[in-house]
């Protein structure tokens, strides 16, 4: 049992398909996390999961993505929810403007504490470029500018419910596959 702490409704859903039927449990703390700065995710999740776990002492998960864009030297990168607050995706677009290499790479970072132990980092990653305008309705955040490698479609143009960021899937599988082994 571990407690996962996010204020993101999303977030949630997510974890609970992932470990659905895997016989791993957790409770929700709705909150957020302190944000170290750092273009590391796995050293964000790392602090942030320590610091709750002292604080709590319990087994905690915390979760932190970025979008990295190649042509903007990983820009936004750990900093995506503060740009997207600030600029949107209009913003980043418009510092794509004329750029070609729209290539980038989605990251989830999943850190997992338990007290008194050191924090481990679980990273999922997903490739693809940033779409020539918002296209799409469904998702959130930069969903409407993410095309998947190998899709021609932003997450937002193919979303449906209860679908998951192919890169947080990634991570939260690490994060299941490592709580099964270490219950065995």
């Amino acid at each position: 049992m571990f407690t996962l702490i996010t204020g993101n409704e999303q977030k949630i859903r997510e974890f609970e398909v992932v470990l659905q039927g895997s016989g791993i449990r957790f409770e929700i703390l709705r909150a957020e996390k302190p944000e170290l700065r750092s273009d590391d995710p796995c050293e964000i999740v790392k602090v942030a999961a320590k610091t709750f776990s002292e604080r709590l002492k319990k087994a905690v998960v915390v979760e932190d993505s970025g979008l990295f864009i190649d042509a903007l030297k990983d820009f936004p990168g750990t900093c995506t929810k503060y740009v997207y607050k600030r600029v949107g995706n209009l913003g980043i677009l418009k510092l794509m403007n004329g750029v070609k290499n729209r290539r980038c790479f989605y990251k989830s970072a999943v850190g997992y504490c338990e007290p008194e132990k050191e924090p481990i980092c679980f990273l999922g990653e997903e490739g693809g470029r940033i779409a020539d305008r918002e296209r799409g309705k469904s998702g959130w955040g930069q969903d409407r500018i993410f095309i998947p490698k190998g899709k021609s479609r932003t997450y937002a143009e193919t979303r449906k419910p209860g679908s998951i960021n192919e890169f947080r899937k990634r991570a939260i599988e690490k994060l299941k596959d490592y709580l099964i082994l270490a219950n065995k």
